[in-house]
């Protein structure tokens, strides 16, 4: 099959881009909706699984027919999809928004991007190899980029809460095991239909512990414009344009992109909601983004792509 040309990769580009800065402004949304709405994480995560993964599989259902419901059919499928969804979707939702009210959008953001190190990690471990000197690298500049977030450099004091270093710290944790429990399921079934069926089905079972029905908050035309945005260009739109630029300019190339999500964070927030961010922080930002380019560049030489 011929490659695409130069010309041909620019929609898969601007669609990468895209989904990274639709990422990024859903964070600013959220701290938005929880700062000035008063909206509980838990209730948002809630009903952003369940009305976004509807979505995602009525979409399923339109493209692939009957084969959307075939990963219901095996017992042993269906098992990893219930802990997908109920392990991997709702905690790395729920860890990243808890994590925003506690802190902002964009520490929240950066420190869920520590999470490809603990994936290199747990495949270091499992496969019983050490890391390459790439991986190392950017375990260094991981570690590095987050103690100059939450300590400016200062032995003596945090800049932001005990509590927001912990859930950030558990929201990247989530994110590896997001990465890397639905990898078989991926293999066998479209993303749209994994991800659609794990947002439903984690969001249904949240709902358990929410209560959605019980609304809270100041609900006026922003909260339903910010909500609205989360829900349909946050997530929905977001996912589809990630994975229609996978197929037109490769994995390696997107998630390279997505390393705009922390700065399209950093900046709504920045300009928008008014954080303050120093050059320390964005120096920090700036060694944890660089982790994400070693870590995918050294997969990329791996593969022998």
């Amino acid at each position: 099959m011929p490659q695409p040309t130069s010309y041909q990769k620019i929609p898969g580009l601007i669609m990468a881009l895209s989904s990274a800065i639709f990422w990024g402004i859903s964070g600013t949304c959220a701290q938005f909706l929880f700062e000035k709405k008063g909206l509980d994480p838990a209730w948002l995560v809630t009903w952003r699984m369940i009305l976004a993964g509807a979505i995602l599989v009525v979409f399923s259902i339109a493209t692939e027919k009957k084969v959307a419901f075939e990963i219901w059919k095996k017992p042993k499928n269906a098992t990893k999809l219930l802990l997908f969804g109920i392990l991997g979707m709702v905690a790395v939702q729920f860890t990243y928004f808890y994590s925003i009210s506690l802190s902002n959008a964009a520490t929240a953001t950066i420190l869920q991007y520590i999470g490809p190190v603990f994936v290199v990690a747990f495949y270091a471990i499992k496969n019983r190899k050490w890391p390459i000197l790439a991986e190392y690298a950017a375990l260094i500049l991981a570690l590095s980029g987050t103690f100059l977030l939450v300590t400016h450099g200062s032995l003596d004091e945090l800049v932001i809460s005990e509590q927001a270093i912990f859930w950030g710290i558990l929201s990247a944790l989530a994110l590896a095991f997001y990465t890397i429990q639905p990898v078989g399921l991926l293999r066998t079934f479209s993303p749209a239909a994994v991800t659609g069926w794990g947002m439903l089905v984690g969001g249904l079972f949240f709902s358990l512990y929410t209560q959605p029905w019980s609304v809270s908050g100041d609900w006026d035309s922003g909260t339903w414009l910010a909500f609205a945005y989360i829900v349909l260009f946050g997530t929905v739109t977001a996912f589809y344009f990630f994975l229609k630029s996978v197929t037109i300019i490769g994995a390696t190339y997107a998630s390279l992109l997505c390393s705009v999500e922390p700065l399209a964070a950093a900046l709504t927030a920045v300009f928008w909601l008014g954080v303050s961010f120093t050059g320390v922080d964005w120096l920090g930002t700036i060694l944890i983004l660089l982790t994400v380019v070693l870590l995918t560049l050294s997969k990329d030489n791996k593969s022998g792509i």
